[in-house]
Order: C-alpha cells, then sequence, then structure tokens
C-alpha cells in the first residue's frame, strides 16, 4: 500500500545490528567488567570498533565516515550495550561532538577532527556541565574572550567524561559582546594538552571505564579558528548536539535493559529449586521479566522514532522524542536490572554475574545527560503547554 506506516528498520540497519552484535560477542560482560575493575579503558574494543568503521557511521562519507544518521550510530551502540559492553564514549565522541562539527563547523575543522573521529583515532570529550549550575545551563560562567586573532578560555566544568582518553574537549562557553555586554552561547575546540588546561579525575563509586573530571580552565590560549562554526548560532549548534546525546543516552540504556533482562531470562529457564519446572514457570518472576520487556521493547520504538525525527532534519519534533527516549529507556533499563538481580536471588549480587555493579550503572541513566525531573519539565511545558516550574 503506498504510503502505508512501517515500524521495521532499514535492511541495512538490520544488517548493522546483526554484525556489531557478532563484533561484540567477542569481547562481552566479562572483558568490559575486567578492564572498568582496572580502571582502563575498552582501548581494544574501540580501536577495533573504529577499524571496522562502527563508530562513524554517522559522519559524512567525504571524511571517512558511513554517511548515515544518529539512528544508525544509535543501533550500534545499542548493540554493543546488549552484549555487555556500554561505553560512553560513543554518545560524547562521534554522537555530540561529529554531529555539531559535521553540520556547524567550517570546512577546515571538518577536515581537522571528522576523519578521527570517524575511525575512532580521535577521541573528543565534551563539557557542558559547570559545578555551580548543575541542570541550568543559563547559569554558566565559563567565558571565552577575544585576544588579537585568537580566544583567552576561562572557567570550570565538572563531570566530563573521558577526558583522560580524549584529544580535545568541545567546550560551551560564554562571548562577551564588547558593545552590549550580553553573553552568548559559544563552542570551542580545546586541546586537552593546551597550556591552563587541567583535568581532575572525580573518584566514583560507579566501576566504569568511562571515568569523570573537573576541568579547571586558567586563560587556556587558543587559536581563532579554536571557534567552532558561528558564534550566532551557539545556541542552535548546542542543540544540535544535545538531541543526538539523548537519543544516544537511550540506546545505551535500552541495550543494558536487554543484557540484564536476557541473564534473567536465561536464569529463570534453568534454576529449579521446586521439583522439575524451573523458576521461570512461576507467574511472580515470569510477569515481572514479561512486563520489563513490554517496557524495553516500547522505549527502543521511542528511541527509533527520535532517530528517524532527527534524522529528517526535524530538530523541534526530535527534541520532544528524544527527551521522552531517554526518559522511558532509564525507567525500562532500572527496572530491567532490579528485576534480573530479584530474579537470580543471592546470584544477583555475585561477581559471576556482574549485575550488583549494573546496579549503579542503570540508576545513572536516570540522572545523565539528562535528569529525569528535567525531562518532566520539559514535557510539561513544551508537550502540554503548562506554566514554567522555575
Amino acid at each position: 500500500m503506498t504510503g502505508a506506516m512501517t515500524f521495521n528498520e532499514p535492511a541495512e540497519r538490520v544488517e548493522l545490528r546483526a554484525v556489531v552484535a557478532d563484533f561484540a560477542a567477542g569481547y562481552g560482560s566479562g572483558y568490559y567488567r575486567a578492564r572498568a575493575g582496572e580502571g582502563e579503558y575498552l582501548t581494544e574494543l574501540w580501536r577495533e570498533a573504529g577499524e571496522l568503521g562502527y563508530l562513524g557511521v554517522n559522519i559524512p562519507e567525504e571524511y571517512g565516515g558511513g554517511g548515515g544518521g544518529i539512528g544508525d550510530l544509535a543501533a550500534v551502540l545499542e548493540e554493543l550495550s546488549a552484549a555487555g559492553c556500554p561505553t560512553l564514549m560513543m554518545v560524547v565522541s562521534p554522537a555530540i561532538c561529529g554531529t555539531v562539527l559535521a553540520r556547524f563547523g567550517t570546512p577546515d575543522q571538518r577536515r581537522r577532527w571528522l576523519p578521527g573521529l570517524a575511525t575512532g583515532r580521535t577521541i573528543m570529550a565534551f563539557a557542558i556541565t559547570e559545578p555551580d549550575a548543575g541542570s541550568n545551563s543559563h547559569r554558566i560562567t565559563t567565558t571565552a574572550r577575544r585576544d588579537g586573532d585568537g580566544w583567552v578560555l576561562s572557567g570550570r566544568k565538572t563531570f566530563i567524561s573521558g577526558v583522560d582518553v580524549a584529544d580535545a574537549v568541545l567546550v560551551v562557553a560564554r562571548i562577551r559582546d564588547e558593545g552590549s555586554g550580553t553573553l552568548s552561547a559559544a563552542l570551542f575546540a580545546v586541546p586537552t594538552g593546551a597550556p591552563g588546561f587541567e583535568a581532575r579525575r572525580i573518584e566514583m563509586d560507579l566501576v566504569s571505564p568511562d571515568h569523570q573530571f573537573q576541568l579547571f580552565m586558567d586563560d587556556v590560549r587558543l587559536p581563532g579558528d579554536a571557534l567552532v562554526g558561528d558564534p550566532e548560532a551557539g545556541l542552535l549548534q548546542l542543540f544540535a548536539g544535545l538531541n543526538p546525546e539523548r537519543i544516544m543516552a537511550a540506546s545505551l540504556a535500552a541495550g543494558s535493559a536487554r543484557h540484564a533482562l536476557d541473564k534473567a531470562v536465561a536464569y529463570a529457564k534453568e534454576r529449579t529449586v521446586w521439583g522439575d519446572r524451573p523458576i521461570g514457570a512461576h507467574q511472580g518472576l515470569a510477569h515481572p521479566l514479561a512486563q520489563v520487556k513490554i517496557e524495553l521493547e516500547q522505549a527502543r520504538l521511542m528511541t527509533q522514532h527520535a532517530a528517524l525525527r532527527y534524522d529528517s532534519g526535524d530538530d523541534a519534533g526530535a527534541g520532544e522524542a528524544a527527551n521522552m527516549a531517554k526518559y522511558a529507556a532509564a525507567e525500562a533499563c532500572v527496572r530491567a536490572v532490579d528485576q534480573a538481580v530479584q530474579t537470580l536471588g543471592g546470584n544477583g549480587l555475585a561477581s559471576e554475574y556482574g549485575l550488583g555493579s549494573a546496579i549503579a550503572a542503570a540508576r545513572l541513566a536516570r540522572i545523565a545527560p539528562v535528569s529525569r525531573e528535567m525531562v518532566l519539565n520539559y514535557v510539561a511545558q513544551q508537550s502540554l503547554g503548562l506554566p514554567k516550574s522555575y
């Protein structure tokens, strides 16, 4: 039927999911937990995934990428996460930074950064959150002032992922208009080795290969071309990166939920304690797992919808869908991990199964990259038209 709606992913993406799932199975959750426990990054997985073209599927072909959309990159991250190998740097480097540079970077900036981002040989972090601003990006105080042909950047950032493996950080700052004195948002590509740039690791109870950092920028001098794109389009550029961030975060959460659910279902099929019937035959365990499956599939559909809206150029519609997808996937992930632990009983906290460490990681999905409360604020105000609450 002409114009009929379809909820099937394109054949190319289905094939992409299959090859990535096969690739990720060669590493698995054991590899992830070992690297995280050693405090090391997933270097081998990242390098091989980059060589195979999985990290740059959303980067334009002319810069060495796959020429696909954020939906393709999200599918890659979901499959990695479903295999027990989630990585926040896919959310940050190719998704946020790659998208911003591809859409708004100058020709020289695209040539400089995108080929490396496509292959994973270059990693870029993203810095927006500040100690005194939190979710209120209007209170960002990191500023850049002109200095001849260049810029001088000063300020602080916190909870910035992966600075230890990054070559540069895409920093959200403000430029002061010398005439009016007003501040406008802008993005700067800052090499991690720049004089005056300092990163301090934040100790976390979360065991993860993706480490968190505070950034201190004390009069960091940058060349003129460190300013990404058009300073007049600062907010537009910023939101162009935040929608993919939410879509990717939803995919990571959905994949992690799949991983936990798969473990629980496999255990419930084999474990017997009451005669010959496996524990999964009892509704007390079967129904909660079925509920997780339903909520997970709803979250996956919303995530695919958000990616389609974004890749179709509908930034406004993508904003609503991406926030909803991130919320739904985070809730599904928390529920999936909790029910998996409950299904396994004491084994749910045994290191052999890896679910204990997943509790904190799943809980993080409700907080980052945007809290569930801020998503609810967005939906209340933007989708329902209710008065602003803050």
